[in-house]
């Protein structure tokens, strides 16, 4: 299996991998041998708490060289009329009657509570490389769905505004 990014996609996630690498491990390495001179370790909550810190900087690192190491490059290949990466669209949601506009964004900079809605999810499926006035089926699974309106697109580009996320 492998994910979908972009060539910006990797190039913030290996600037997020340097400055963990190179600031942040000895930063979070000298917490850790400050915290094991104040005693018992067994009993030291700051110990602890900078382990813990470290292993999830650690870990971070790990999974952003696994995502790196296994995506696939993509680009946006929509026309000027059809929805595709970074556009803005706006869709009505028939069965309620209300509109909300989202950004299709790739996996890794999804946010949902933001409107960045991901190309791979049913939305984002639905909606990628469809044209402004058409009706889409938003696929749930198991037969289940809904229909949406695309009521416009406003295309958009990346310009590294939308930070990767946490995992």
């Amino acid at each position: 299996m492998y994910d979908e990014l972009t060539k910006k996609d990797l190039q913030k996630m290996q600037e997020e991998i340097d400055y963990r690498v190179r600031e942040l491990r000895p930063k979070l390495i000298e917490d850790v041998q400050t915290a094991r001179a104040f005693g018992d370790l067994s009993e030291n909550f700051e110990y602890k708490c900078a382990k813990q810190e470290k292993n999830r900087n650690e870990s971070r690192i790990r999974y952003l060289e696994r995502m790196i190491k296994t995506a696939h490059v993509i680009e946006d290949t929509s026309t000027e009329e059809t929805a595709g990466l970074y556009d803005m669209v706006e869709i009505l949601m028939e069965n309620t009657g209300k509109s909300r506009v989202i950004r299709l964004v790739t996996t890794l900079r999804q946010d949902a509570l933001k409107g960045w809605i991901s190309k791979e999810s049913p939305v984002g499926k639905a909606v990628m490389g469809h044209r402004s006035g058409e009706r889409v089926r938003v696929d749930m699974g198991n037969g289940k769905g809904y229909t949406i309106q695309i009521l416009s697109i406003t295309k958009g580009k990346d310009d590294g505004s939308i930070p990767i996320g946490s995992f």
